[in-house]
């Protein structure tokens, strides 16, 4: 029988998270909660918890668990590659950021005579993000790619033929 006067304290989503987004210190909230023995994370952890990626889409009123979080490291596993990118403004959307999904897509070559746009990942994961430097300078951005997808996405990348289109719902 539960004894319902035990209380902890737990953190509660208040704001739409998707899979793959960053949880932010804003989006959470200390609740009260009878304490059922489920794993949730104590609102002590809650800064700690703001740097990491939601692994599903969380709800607001969801009450937090180490389950459905994760780091951008996590996804860095045996057949993933953490590719480097230098892209010049207009190849990647202004407003990326760590833990979103983009597609990585290669450009026409001007000198190849090849016209097509290809989609050499769907749904990568972007590890890192610097500023875009001052005079239209480029920015590097990481990407996380299947291991196999890597080199071609390098060559690419090495010729400036790589653009990277943001996934807002992607899980």
């Amino acid at each position: 029988m539960l004894n319902g006067s035990a209380r902890v304290s737990a953190i509660r989503i208040t704001h739409q998270v998707a899979a793959g987004q960053p949880l932010s210190r804003a989006g959470m909230e200390e609740v009260q909660i009878a304490d059922t023995g489920i794993d949730y994370l104590p609102w002590s952890q809650h800064i700690s918890y703001a740097q990491r990626l939601a692994r599903v889409t969380l709800l607001p009123g969801t009450l937090l668990t180490r389950q459905m979080t994760a780091t951008a490291s996590e996804e860095l596993i045996p057949g993933k590659a953490r590719v480097g990118l230098a892209l010049k403004p207009g190849q990647s959307p202004a407003e990326l950021r760590r833990g979103q999904r983009v597609q990585v897509i290669s450009l026409p070559g001007q000198d190849t005579g090849d016209h097509n746009s290809i989609v050499l990942a769907k749904s990568a994961l972007v590890d890192a993000v610097s500023e875009p430097g001052t005079g239209g300078s480029s920015r590097l951005v990481n990407v996380i790619v299947d291991a196999d997808l890597s080199p071609r996405v390098a060559a690419y990348a090495s010729n400036g033929q790589i653009v990277l289109a943001y996934l807002p719902a992607a899980h």
